[in-house]
């Protein structure tokens, strides 16, 4: 999907009186008690921010961290125990794993990354939970209102923005992105079933081929449910060629989640499978 390049936009100035909406997963065991340390303290920090309790960082599914963009979010975060304190060991190295290979799906569909954050609290951090918020909630506010168009950093207008965030959201819940981040770190340190120890380098080149393709297949899903669509308007709307299109096009086919609708000229239209009925 081609880039959004957003050239000398002075965003924080067009966004006064803007006050985000974050969405904040805090694991039980340390930065929700630093959050709750905060609040008996009497510290003071952005009430922008909507907490959500989890049980750890690592249950933090990268489906959940798309999830609130498609519902008026405008940033999320993700905040857990400290490196080497995780009350379930290896939890937020999980979260930071996840975390990581969403920063690069939304890198690819020119989503600013910003929008979502990671960091560690511990339970007797309650300073560091409110100044925390608060840096964060200043950052937000020079990104712009996500799908805020001109008043945005990306510049994306809240339709584009939402469809956006909905390819984000089904390719990090599909079986093929769901697999390779479960098996990168494996694959790096214990290697493939010859024992071959694939090099960061690989690592990252495989996911950010199979982010390509599967951000391609999402957004045909997405568009394909919406009305029959054909290659030349997928192409054109994804600012990729016909022959790339055609080729995701043919596999979403094979796995009879869209089926042909009719040709339009010479550009094959598509539906959802079923959607005729």
């Amino acid at each position: 999907m081609a880039d959004l390049a957003v050239e000398g936009r002075a965003v924080g100035e067009r966004q006064e009186g803007f006050e985000p909406q974050v969405v904040g997963f805090l694991c039980n065991w340390c930065s929700y008690a630093g959050a709750d340390l905060a609040g008996t303290s009497r510290l003071a920090y952005p009430t922008n921010l909507r907490v959500i309790r989890v049980m750890c960082s690592g249950r933090v599914d990268p489906e959940i961290m798309t999830e609130p963009f498609l519902h008026g979010a405008d940033a999320v975060m993700v905040l857990g125990c400290h490196p080497g304190d995780c009350h379930y060991l290896s939890g937020n190295y999980q979260a930071e794993q996840r975390v990581r290979t969403v920063w690069m799906v939304l890198d690819h569909l020119g989503i600013d990354r910003g929008r979502l954050y990671l960091d560690w609290v511990s339970a007797a951090e309650g300073a560091r939970f409110a100044d925390m918020v608060s840096e964060f909630v200043e950052r937000v506010k020079a990104l712009g209102p996500a799908g805020g168009g001109p008043a945005s950093k990306e510049g994306l207008s809240r339709d584009e923005f939402t469809f956006r965030a909905e390819v984000s959201r089904r390719v990090v819940a599909g079986e093929r992105f769901r697999w390779l981040v479960g098996r990168n770190k494996a694959l790096s340190e214990e290697g493939n079933v010859y024992g071959e120890k694939v090099s960061p380098e690989k690592a990252g080149a495989l996911m950010q081929s199979v982010i390509a393709d599967e951000c391609v297949r999402a957004a045909i899903e997405v568009l394909a449910g919406e009305a029959p669509v054909s290659v030349r308007d997928i192409a054109s709307r994804l600012g990729i060629s016909a022959q790339i299109v055609l080729e995701q096009a043919a596999y979403l086919k094979r796995r009879g989640i869209i089926e042909l609708y009719d040709v339009l000229g010479r550009s094959p239209r598509y539906v959802l499978a079923g959607a005729r009925a």
